[in-house]
């Protein structure tokens, strides 16, 4: 946790992924505390820009995203969760699976 590489904002990128078949369920922010709790915890926690507060993942809705495991990328400025979804099995607020819905043809 030590080498985690926080930008000026004292955050870094958090994606959540399925563990099971592999669909990017969602990216969200962290800081050192949020971190600190998914990792005690076992469920995502997310710091939330626009509340200035920590946000566990499903407190309010029970989708909750179990982590099974995670890694920072090669700078350590990025981390990847592999997890599942718990409650409806849903990640999105809209009640989709995953908040990567709506795919564009180029």
């Amino acid at each position: 946790m030590e080498n985690i590489k926080y930008n000026e904002q004292g955050l870094v990128p958090a994606i959540a992924q399925h563990a099971e078949d592999g669909t990017v369920l969602m990216m969200a922010w962290m800081n050192e505390e949020a971190l600190k709790l998914t990792l005690e915890k076992g469920e995502m926690v997310f710091w939330s820009r626009s509340r200035g507060e920590l946000w566990h993942k499903g407190s309010t809705s029970g989708n909750f995203l179990k982590v099974v495991s995670w890694s920072p990328d090669c700078d350590f400025d990025c981390l990847l969760f592999k997890v599942l979804p718990q409650g409806k099995g849903v990640a999105c607020h809209t009640g989709e699976k995953s908040c990567f819905f709506s795919f564009q043809d180029v």
